[in-house]
């Protein structure tokens, strides 16, 4: 039997809100009007498990939407109304469901930023932020197409990021299955034909067989000292200190640790600019930016620097201070500050940093793929050589 949420109005105007197990809506309204009460809204409440197992909304179905959201607001259509029609015409079954319940705490007489709280796994606190800054300041359209830009520029730079290591990944992968394939089923040929020789085989042949006896005889224990290691490393990745010390890793490789960089740099400075230009406290921007960060290192120097901005310094001095963003950002920072023009500035940013990571993505993919190849290519062509060593060996001594 499904169950409804109601919201209802007392005979003196008060509000009252429950939720009643019925057969259908007209009997949630029966219900109410033998209570004296008067429907202010009814619908069914959503299912709450079809929203749990990792199911998360797509970043381009939250664009569509705060677009759309956006601009029937501006035509001056009411948010119950707005709602209404968002929740008919969304393709993503999960973003729909979440919408209905907004829908029906707006109804209920809940501001759109309470009820989309209610909801943090699909909105985030940036999201809920600007919308109650939209809210307040009367300009919630400008503030939903401001959220769909910054959606959409942050799925590009999360998309370059992901691009930069789907390359990598693939060669790695068809190089572990073709070593895979050399150890367990050409190496035993080998092997049987090295058997009839009278001869000590060569140290580089006798690593590689005993390298495929060990993987025909323990694949068990390596598959499931992979999956241990992976669970292992997920639950240190889940500690505050184990994410730390990879995060602080990650930014010290190389090549890598350049692209980690740039790309935490435009994440922040993007939400910070878009918070700030959208009427958000510069402190409650700050704990959000930390939050949407991606990287512990970066959170951390923010929200030190947010103790700070506290106390009553200026925004530059502690990101200075705190030597993990680059002089040009902290100088261009202060520069902000000093014009009264700190969210266009952090927008200027930005984008200089997304056009770095295009620069860093390509230089990681040059650098990477002869890289790849050498190492790689000389471990499949060793094992190769490994294998003809006895032989050559033969050979010679029947010459």
């Amino acid at each position: 039997m499904p169950v409804f949420n109601y919201s209802a109005r007392t005979v003196s105007g008060e509000l009252r809100r429950d939720e009643i197990d019925v057969p259908t809506k007209n009997d949630v309204i029966a219900f109410l009007r033998s209570q004296r009460l008067i429907p202010v809204s009814v619908r069914e409440k959503p299912q709450a498990l079809k929203l749990s197992f990792g199911k998360k909304v797509k970043t381009r179905d939250m664009v569509i939407m705060t677009r759309q959201f956006a601009t029937m607001v501006n035509a001056g259509l009411p948010l119950v109304q707005a709602l209404d029609i968002l929740v008919k015409q969304s393709d993503s079954e999960l973003l729909q469901q979440t919408l209905e319940g907004v829908l029906h705490d707006v109804e209920s007489g809940n501001t759109l930023a309470d009820a989309l709280a209610e909801h943090p796994k699909v909105f985030s606190g940036l999201y809920v932020n600007m919308v109650a800054a939209g809210e307040t300041g009367g300009i919630l359209d400008t503030i939903m197409n401001r959220l769909a830009v910054f959606l959409e520029k942050s799925e590009a730079l999360q998309r370059k990021v992901k691009a930069a290591m789907i390359y990598p990944g693939v060669i790695t992968f068809v190089a572990m299955a073709a070593i895979v394939v050399l150890l367990l089923f050409v190496i035993p040929t080998f092997q049987e034909m090295f058997a009839s020789f009278d001869q000590v085989l060569p140290l580089p042949t006798r690593i590689v067989i005993g390298m495929s006896a060990f993987l025909q005889g323990y694949w068990w224990a390596m598959i499931g000292g992979g999956i241990g290691g992976t669970i292992l490393f997920r639950s240190w990745l889940a500690t505050d200190g184990g994410r730390l010390t990879f995060d602080r890793i990650l930014l010290r490789l190389p090549i890598l640790g350049n692209l980690a960089r740039k790309s935490a740099v435009a994440r922040f400075t993007r939400t910070l600019g878009t918070l700030l230009s959208s009427g958000v406290a510069i402190l409650e921007g700050l704990e959000i930016t930390a939050k949407t960060s991606g990287n512990r290192v970066i959170h951390d120097a923010v929200m030190s620097s947010r103790s700070s901005i506290a106390g009553g310094e200026s925004i530059s001095e502690p990101l200075k201070r705190a030597d993990v963003f680059p002089p040009m950002v902290t100088s261009m920072i202060n520069v902000g500050e000093e014009t009264g023009d700190l969210d266009g500035m952090l927008t200027k940013i930005a984008d200089f940093y997304d056009e770095e990571v295009d620069v860093a993505v390509e230089g990681l993919l040059k650098a990477m793929e002869p890289a790849m190849i050498v190492i790689l290519g000389s471990i499949v062509g060793g094992m190769i050589v490994a294998m003809y060593l006895p032989i050559f060996g033969v050979i010679n001594t029947i010459q």
